[in-house]
C-alpha cells in the first residue's frame, strides 16, 4: 500500500509540474530554433561542388544520395572556430526570444552532444571534441533564457533503424526505440533544466510514444513534450512547418518557422533579399501566432564554422528592436478575445487592455471592434506610450475608432495601439445565439487542437464545443445523444462552473422520422487520391457525378454492385483517400441516424457541409460510428471520404440499419434566466489526450424554458 501511495503521489506531483510548466511555456511566446549539425552545416547545401536543390539542406544526405561512410567522413572537417554559445544566447536575448531550442540530433543521426551509446557524436568523431549542446545549455543558464532541444526519432546512421524513406514517417524498430530511450535519458539527465524537447518524425506505436513521454516527465517533470512524438502523447501540438492556423486552438501549441521557408539548416547559396522585408514577414508571423494563442519558434541555421549568417542576425535584431518597444503586446499576452478576425490586423489582450496590431491601415481610417462594450478610457501608441487622439463612437453594437487625419504606419512598419478599458475587457460575441431551443454541432463554436498518429496523419481535431447565448427565462437542460456517446463521461461547464456527467443511457426516445420513406440512390466512387485525413479534392456542393470533379479532370464512377448495409474493402496504402457519393431523397426535412464503417480516418459531408472529420487512433484498425444527419426535404447529397494510412486493406461502409432512437438525460443543473451572455461548453471528462477528437457528434442540449 505504501508503494502504491508513493507512485500515486509521484504521478500527481509530475502532473502538477507539467501544468505549471505549461503556463510558463505559453508565456514565452517567442523562441529561437537552431538547426546546426557538424556534417550538414559544413556541407552548406552543396555536394561535389554543386548545389543540392532538392529538399531541406539539413537532409542533404538523403537528397544527394550520399553513402553513409563518405557522409560521416565530413565530420573530420568540423572545427567551428567561430562557435560561441554565449554569443548565440545573447543574440536570442537581443532578438527578444525567451528560450533557445537546438538540434541535439537530426535525421542523419549525428549527435551534437556527447553520447555514451554511439561515437557518432561531436566529441568523439570531430577534431572539435567539445559538447556544444552542453555549452549552449550552460550559456542559457548564465543569461536567463530557457533551454530546449530537438531530437529526431528517426536515425539514418543507427544500424537497426528503418532505412531512409521519402516521407521520414517511418516505423521505429524495438532496437531503435531502446536506443532513443537511452539517448533521451542522457539528454534529460546531463543538460540541466530542459524547457521543451522537440521530438520529430518517425511513426511510433502508441506504446513507444507514451514510454518516451513518461520518461521525459519522470526525469524532467517540468519539460514540455512536442506533439510530433505522435499518438497524441505530446504536451503541446505543433503546426506544419511555417504554417499559421486561421483558427484558435484549445490546447498549448506552437508554429515552427524558419527565416527561409526553403531550408532549416545552413545553405551557402541561399538567396536573401532585403532584410527589412524578411523581418516584416517574420514579425507578422509572430503576431499572427500570438494572436491565436500560440508560441512562435523561429529558426536560424549557423554555418559549419559556428558563425551566424549576417542576414539572419539582422532579421532577428530588427524584430528585437520592435519587441523592445512593443513587447508588452506579445509576452504573456492572451489570444484575440473577439470571435472574429479583422482585415486591418490582429488583436492580443491582457487584463483591462486590448492591443491592436495594425498590419494594414484601414481603408477609411476607422478601426471597427464589433461587440466591444467596454468603456475605452485611453488609446496610446504602445511604442512611446503617447496618446492617440482617436474619435470613439458606438453604432449598432460596433465600437469604432476614427484614427487622426494623416496618422498611419510607414512601409514595413507595424504599429500597436494599446486600448485601456476602464471596467475590464467586455465583449459580446458576434456568434451569439438568441433564445436557442437546442444547442448542437450545427450552432456550436468548435474547440480545436491538432491530433494524429504521426506527421503524415495529423489533422485539425475538435476537442470540444461551446455555445454563447442569451436565455431570458430559466430552463431545464436535457441532454440527447446516440449510442455513439452512451457510456462516455462529459465535462459540462455552465458559466464557468464544471461538473462531470456520465451519459448513462437510462431513457430512450424515438426519433420523429420515417426512414422507410427515404430513397437511397446508387453509389459513385472517386479516387484513390494521395491525401491526408482532412481537405478535399473537389467542390463538395451540388456535385454532378457525370462531370469531371477534380482540377485534373478526374470524375465519379458508378458502383452498380455496391449497396448500403454492407462493408467493402479496397487496396490500402500510405496516405490514400477515396470518396463515396450517394443521393438520398427525403419526403420531409428531418434528422436521421446513419452508420459508417471506416479504417484510418473518415470525413462526412452532407449537402456540401462538413459534419465530422476524425482519424482512428488505432492504426490499421476498423471503426464504426453513428452520425445524426439533418436531411432536408427533397434531394440530399451525402459524400464520405475514407482515409488509409497504415492498413493494407481499406474498409468502408454506409449503413441504413440503425435504430432511430436517441437517449435523453436531464442535467442536475438549471439554466438561470438572464439578459447577460451565458456560455456552455462540453469536453471529454476523461480524454486519452487533450488533443484527441471529442467524437460526440450526436450530442445536443435541449433547453426547456420554464413558464
Amino acid at each position: 500500500m505504501k508503494k502504491i501511495f508513493i507512485l500515486l503521489l509521484g504521478s500527481v506531483l509530475m502532473a502538477g509540474a507539467v501544468q505549471a510548466q505549461e503556463g510558463s511555456w505559453k508565456d514565452q511566446k517567442y523562441s529561437m530554433f537552431i538547426h546546426w549539425g557538424a556534417i550538414y552545416s559544413t556541407l552548406g547545401g552543396v555536394w561535389e561542388g554543386k548545389p543540392v536543390t532538392r529538399g531541406y539542406s539539413e537532409q542533404i544526405q538523403s537528397h544527394a544520395g550520399i553513402y553513409s561512410d563518405i557522409y560521416g567522413d565530413v565530420a573530420r572537417r568540423f572545427h567551428p572556430e567561430y562557435w560561441n554559445a554565449d554569443s548565440i544566447v545573447l543574440l536570442a536575448k537581443a532578438a527578444g526570444m525567451k528560450s533557445v531550442v537546438m538540434t541535439s540530433k537530426h535525421h542523419d543521426g549525428f549527435c551534437m552532444f556527447h553520447s555514451a551509446y554511439t561515437d557518432y557524436n561531436v566529441v568523439d568523431a570531430t577534431p572539435f571534441k567539445r559538447d556544444v549542446l552542453k555549452e549552449l545549455s550552460d550559456a542559457c543558464a548564465r543569461h536567463g533564457l530557457k533551454f530546449g532541444m530537438y531530437f529526431s526519432l528517426i536515425d539514418w546512421h543507427f544500424p537497426q533503424a528503418y532505412p531512409i524513406s521519402s516521407s521520414n514517417s517511418d516505423p521505429v524498430t524495438p532496437e531503435h526505440h531502446l536506443f532513443n530511450k537511452q539517448q533521451v535519458t542522457e539528454l534529460m539527465t546531463n543538460y540541466g533544466p530542459v524547457s521543451e524537447i522537440w521530438f520529430d518524425m518517425g511513426s511510433l506505436t502508441a506504446v513507444q510514444s507514451r514510454e518516451l513521454a513518461d520518461l521525459v516527465h519522470r526525469l524532467q517533470p517540468g519539460c514540455m513534450v512536442s506533439g510530433r512524438l505522435g499518438n497524441d502523447a505530446g504536451d503541446f501540438c505543433v503546426m506544419g512547418d511555417n504554417q499559421y492556423p486561421d483558427y484558435k486552438i484549445a490546447a498549448p501549441w506552437q508554429t515552427p518557422a524558419s527565416v527561409y521557408d526553403e531550408t532549416w539548416g545552413y545553405r551557402s547559396w541561399q538567396q536573401h533579399g532585403p532584410a527589412a522585408d524578411k523581418a516584416h514577414e517574420k514579425l507578422e508571423g509572430l503576431i499572427k501566432v500570438v494572436s491565436r494563442g500560440g508560441n512562435y519558434l523561429l529558426n536560424i541555421g549557423p554555418r559549419g564554422d559556428g558563425s551566424v549568417v549576417d542576414f539572419e542576425k539582422e532579421v532577428l535584431l530588427m524584430n528585437g528592436r520592435w519587441l523592445q518597444r512593443n513587447g508588452e503586446a506579445i509576452y504573456s499576452a492572451q489570444a484575440n478575445p473577439f470571435d472574429t478576425t479583422f482585415p486591418w490586423g490582429e488583436v492580443t489582450a491582457k487584463a483591462g487592455k486590448l492591443y491592436l496590431h495594425l498590419l494594414k491601415y484601414p481603408a477609411d481610417g476607422i478601426i471597427r471592434l464589433p461587440g466591444l462594450t467596454s468603456n475605452i478610457s485611453q488609446v496610446t501608441l504602445l511604442e512611446d506610450n503617447k496618446k492617440v487622439a482617436c474619435r470613439i463612437s458606438v453604432k449598432d453594437g460596433v465600437t469604432m475608432l476614427q484614427l487622426p487625419a494623416g496618422w498611419r504606419s510607414g512601409d514595413k512598419e507595424i504599429k500597436v495601439l494599446a486600448l485601456t478599458c476602464k471596467d475590464g475587457v467586455q465583449i459580446t460575441p458576434q456568434h451569439l445565439l438568441q433564445q436557442p431551443a437546442v444547442l448542437n454541432r450545427e450552432n456550436a463554436t468548435p474547440q480545436y487542437s491538432f491530433s494524429g498518429v504521426d506527421y503524415d496523419s495529423y489533422y485539425r481535431s475538435q476537442v470540444g464545443s461551446s455555445w454563447s447565448f442569451t436565455s431570458s427565462r430559466p430552463a431545464t437542460l436535457r441532454l440527447q445523444y446516440s449510442a455513439a456517446e452512451k457510456g462516455r463521461t462529459l465535462q459540462f461547464t455552465l458559466n464557468g462552473v464544471s461538473q462531470q456527467v456520465l451519459l448513462d443511457g437510462a431513457a430512450k426516445q424515438p426519433l420523429n422520422n420515417h426512414p422507410e420513406r427515404l430513397q437511397w440512390g446508387p453509389m459513385y466512387y472517386a479516387g484513390p487520391f494521395w491525401s491526408g485525413i482532412d481537405g478535399v479534392h473537389g467542390n463538395m456542393k451540388d456535385i454532378n457525378p457525370a462531370a469531371p470533379w477534380t482540377k485534373k479532370g478526374e470524375g465519379w464512377t458508378l458502383q452498380a454492385d455496391k449497396r448500403n448495409d454492407s462493408i467493402y474493402t479496397v487496396p490500402g496504402d500510405r496516405n490514400l483517400g477515396w470518396y463515396i457519393l450517394q443521393e438520398i431523397t427525403a419526403p420531409a426535412a428531418g434528422n436521421y441516424l446513419v452508420g459508417f464503417t471506416s479504417g484510418d480516418g473518415i470525413a462526412v459531408y452532407l449537402n456540401g457541409e462538413e459534419q465530422i472529420v476524425h482519424n482512428n487512433p488505432e492504426r490499421g484498425g476498423e471503426q464504426q460510428e453513428v452520425l445524426l444527419l439533418p436531411f432536408r426535404e427533397g434531394r440530399n447529397q451525402l459524400v464520405v471520404k475514407f482515409y488509409s494510412r497504415f492498413a493494407k486493406q481499406g474498409v468502408w461502409g454506409i449503413s441504413r440499419n440503425v435504430p432511430q432512437e436517441l437517449y435523453t438525460q436531464t442535467l442536475p443543473v438549471q439554466l438561470p434566466g438572464s439578459s447577460k451572455v451565458q456560455v456552455i461548453s462540453v469536453r471529454d471528462a476523461k480524454p486519452v489526450s487533450v488533443h484527441r477528437h471529442l467524437r460526440m457528434p450526436d450530442l445536443s442540449i435541449v433547453m426547456e424554458q420554464k413558464r
